[in-house]
């Protein structure tokens, strides 16, 4: 009686479902746009890898006198890279300046690193070599280039063997790397790759470097070993005139943020829920009135109260039912939609929302049915025959 009272008003009970539909499309669209863009970020730090510490000069983050602190020093590095929980250390040092190859010359970034500072920052090495242990010991003038670096200056051919000017000074090209997915501003910047030892002694000749990467053991907490590091340097310097990054801690700040933002925006479409929920119960009230003698008449002939009160009942929880189970399809097809449209950023769907969906649309069935379908069992037969 219940499912052919619904479909024998199709109009109202689509217009009464339309407030669950949007609220729990929203609710799970909104999760699952929150799972991906989580998923995205997360993505990105996993390419500079995990369990990596950088320490920076300046006491924070923005510190306005980082760039006249200078007592990080190779020392720190090669002391840090002894500890029984770092797998490596490197520093690095920097230098920007024209890089310049037969008649062609353009503005150009030096990096300089270690053995595995590539690595460690997500960038491959796509043809030839990496540095090595002789490279740094002997300050060896090489150079890795960028994919922006080669197509400037050597359009499709080998740059493998041949020399490159960097501010003057030779570097023989042994590698061509892949992009820096990691890099800030334009991705058109040149970007060649040097030995620290090369960059601070033959381009730059200042012994400053500007950060020390660290990779920590894989069986190690990166947080007990950031704390570890930065109490062995404060010994060395006297003071915490330095600041670290823990990619692990970023990682979970974000996780902790996206999540945070989810919540929040899954509120505000729980009021669409709620609203829909309101409108169950007006139309379902409109119902009762409108099928007073209707419910007369049965109550006459042998209805009790409790089964009016289970039609009125059934009927609220199957409209929401089915309500939450055409928000659920729409929403996997504006999910699928969407995934289709933009493959990088896609949309990631996990049970739980369904299921907390489903169970959401049910409960308001019964919650904001309940009084409709209480009023309608209480009504007195013979004033429900007499009614017009």
């Amino acid at each position: 009686m219940s499912i052919s009272a619904i479909f024998s008003h199709k109009l109202r009970s689509i217009l009464t479902m339309l407030g669950i539909i949007i609220g729990i499309a929203s609710v799970i669209c909104v999760v699952a746009l929150g799972k991906g863009s989580e998923e995205k970020i997360l993505s990105e730090i996993r390419k500079i890898g995990t369990n990596t510490i950088d320490i920076f000069p300046g006491k924070n983050f923005g510190d306005v006198r980082a760039g006249f602190v200078s007592t990080l020093t190779i020392s720190d590095s090669k002391v840090l890279a002894r500890q029984p929980y770092v797998d490596y250390a490197t520093p690095n040092a920097s230098a920007s300046g024209t890089a310049t190859y037969a008649n062609l010359s353009s503005k150009a970034q030096l990096r300089g690193g270690g053995v595995n500072s590539l690595a460690v920052n997500g960038i491959d090495i796509e043809d030839g070599r990496n540095f090595s242990d002789d490279d740094i010991k002997n300050s060896a003038s090489v150079a890795i280039i960028d994919p922006n670096t080669k197509k400037t200056f050597f359009k499709n051919s080998d740059p493998i063997g041949k020399t490159i000017l960097f501010s003057g000074k030779p570097l023989k090209i042994i590698g061509v790397s892949g992009k820096d997915k990691n890099a800030f501003g334009s991705n058109e910047n040149l970007r060649i790759y040097a030995p620290y030892s090369t960059v601070m002694n033959k381009i730059t000749g200042n012994r400053k470097i500007s950060s020390i990467t660290i990779k920590i053991k894989d069986d190690v907490n990166t947080q007990v070993a950031e704390e570890s590091l930065t109490q062995l340097l404060i010994q060395r310097h006297g003071s915490r005139d330095f600041h670290t990054m823990n990619a692990d801690t970023i990682k979970q700040t974000i996780q902790s943020t996206t999540g945070t933002m989810t919540i929040l925006i899954s509120s505000i479409a729980v009021i669409s829920l709620l609203v829909g929920g309101i409108g169950v119960m007006n139309i379902m009230l409109v119902s009762v009135t409108e099928r007073t003698r209707e419910i007369g008449i049965r109550m006459a002939i042998g209805a009790k109260q409790s089964n009016i009160l289970q039609q009125f009942l059934i009927e609220a929880i199957l409209l929401c039912s089915l309500g939450g189970a055409l928000g659920i399809l729409i929403a996997l097809a504006l999910g699928f939609a969407f995934n289709t449209i933009s493959p990088d950023f896609a949309m990631k769907f996990t049970t739980a929302p369904f299921v907390i969906a489903f169970a959401a649309s049910s409960a308001i069935g019964i919650v904001f049915g309940y009084l409709p379908a209480r009023n309608a069992s209480r009504l007195n037969p013979i004033d429900a025959l007499a009614q017009e």
